[in-house]
């Protein structure tokens, strides 16, 4: 106890130093956190390839997710040739309503602000291109064989996109159809929209009015001057440095930027919108729906095989919710319809690959006229499409061959089936007596031919209610086969 007491003597200072260093300690971390002035830095966001519901998706939690970070500016940098209107509108909305200013950079050099572009450059609070970049074409064009904006027939009443029961989806590209009312309606009314984001930004109105009615295009120093964007710049660091100082609106208030020596945090797509990316990819949409009707199908010709049907209900629910993002032809929808329920057809009535092959044709057409060839992102490949047939093809033609040998082999079940068996004779008097065939005892008779006698191999050449008729064997004998 004694040496205890000493050692503890003589580490005391020890003691005394641990007691200051736990105390700054304590008095470090019981500072209030506003005191820590946190970092000022700048989201940048990126926008490569067509505006579709996934990347809409990534915007706004991006702009979202920049505003709870307490960001000074979020950069997008875009380079689209269009996508849907809605997906646009969701994105414009999120800027619009966003509490952090947004700016829109169209870069690297090559890229372009199309279509969709158009209207996200003019709703940013700060607008900027990189040299050799474009700007413009921004038409609204009908999918789906319809109106955008409903029934023709109906009232002229306007009409919001995206609110009509009657409504189509609508896509910003260059026109392809000119005169028709439905095309005046969504022309009119793109016009209106992006005049009232170049109102609001105090931006060329005029000339926005002509990338929608006659689809014009600007370069980026020609934007420049038109007053289309704020200033032209190669990197962010160049949007950054234009942008300090600048007066933006913030919901009726006005705001001074002061963007320089931000830092950039890069916020990239997470798992949510790569997978949203993915099953929108109207290839792997249908490629997702065959798979699904394929194992369902499987499942249901081999139950308790388990592993088609959970991959194909998977793969069915994942197209389903594709379909119901992405717009589509209801007409290419029914031919692909048709075409399965044809190769389902061909299981239960075969006709030697007939229905099969004009199921996999009305998957074909229908996948061709699924969606718009013409809209950025949403194009069918080739190569899915041959995939696509060449499975349904395949699988028509199994079945084909599995009918042919069916319809060759002999009857194995029912009465037809004893059909040219060999019997024997177990007793016989007169025209009548007993054979034994297929492990059973029958009644027999003959029609023509020598009397058969016990032990005597007989044919069996019809059944008449419980009665064979048979005919005895040219050379008689006594040993009996079982089959033919």
């Amino acid at each position: 106890m004694s040496a205890f007491i000493r050692s503890f003597r003589l580490s005391r200072p020890l003691v005394a130093l641990l007691l200051m260093l736990a105390g700054a300690l304590m008095f470090a971390v019981g500072q209030p956190a506003a005191q820590q002035e946190p970092a000022r830095h700048a989201v940048v966001l990126t926008l490569d390839g067509a505006v579709s519901p996934a990347t809409a998706d990534y915007l706004i939690r991006g702009i979202d997710s920049a505003a709870e970070q307490g960001a000074t500016l979020v950069v997008i940098r875009m380079d689209t040739p269009g996508g849907l209107v809605t997906s646009t509108r969701d994105i414009v909305n999120a800027i619009l309503a966003s509490p952090v200013p947004v700016a829109v950079h169209v870069a690297p050099s090559g890229a372009r602000a199309a279509s969709a572009g158009t209207y996200i450059t003019y709703a940013a609070h700060v607008a900027a291109m990189a040299p050799a970049t474009t700007i413009g074409a921004a038409t609204p064009v009908a999918m789906g064989g319809g109106s955008p904006f409903g029934n023709d027939d109906q009232d002229d009443g306007d009409t919001e996109p995206g609110n009509g029961e009657n409504d189509t989806e609508t896509e910003l590209r260059v026109p392809t159809l000119q005169g028709s009312a439905t095309d005046a309606k969504a022309i009119n009314d793109a016009v209106a929209w992006i005049r009232a984001l170049a109102e609001l930004r105090g931006r060329n109105a005029d000339w926005a009015e002509r990338a929608v009615r006659e689809a014009a295009t600007l370069t980026a120093s020609a934007a420049a001057q038109e007053g289309v964007i704020d200033f032209v710049a190669r990197n962010t660091e160049d949007v950054l440095t234009a942008a300090h100082g600048m007066v933006v609106d913030m919901d009726g208030d006005a705001l001074v930027l002061d963007t320089e020596g931000l830092s950039l945090t890069t916020l990239q797509p997470d798992w949510r919108t790569q997978f949203l990316s993915v099953i929108t990819n109207p290839n792997v949409a249908m490629l997702l729906m065959v798979v699904g009707f394929y194992g369902i199908l499987f499942e249901l010709y081999n139950p308790g095989a388990l592993f088609p049907g959970t991959i194909g209900g998977i793969s069915l629910l994942t197209g389903m919710v594709a379909l119901s993002i992405l717009p589509f032809n209801w007409a290419g929808l029914a031919l692909i319809g048709l075409g399965l329920a044809l190769v389902i057809a061909e299981i239960f009535s075969p006709s030697f690959g007939i229905l099969g092959i004009g199921g996999t044709a009305a998957i074909v057409l229908g996948g061709v006229l699924l969606f718009d060839s013409d809209v950025p992102g949403l194009e069918m490949s080739w190569p899915a499409l041959a995939a696509v047939a060449a499975a349904s093809l395949a699988f028509s033609l199994v079945i084909a061959r599995l009918a042919a040998q069916s319809h060759k082999r002999k009857v194995s079940t029912g009465a037809e089936e004893m059909i040219d068996l060999k019997a024997q004779v177990q007793d016989w008097a007169g025209a009548r007596g007993h054979v034994f065939v297929h492990g059973e005892r029958w009644q027999a008779r003959i029609d023509t031919g020598p009397q058969p006698v016990p032990g005597q191999t007989v044919t069996v050449r019809a059944i008449e209610g419980l009665t064979l008729v048979v005919t005895p064997l040219p050379g008689g004998g006594t040993s009996i086969e079982t089959q033919p």
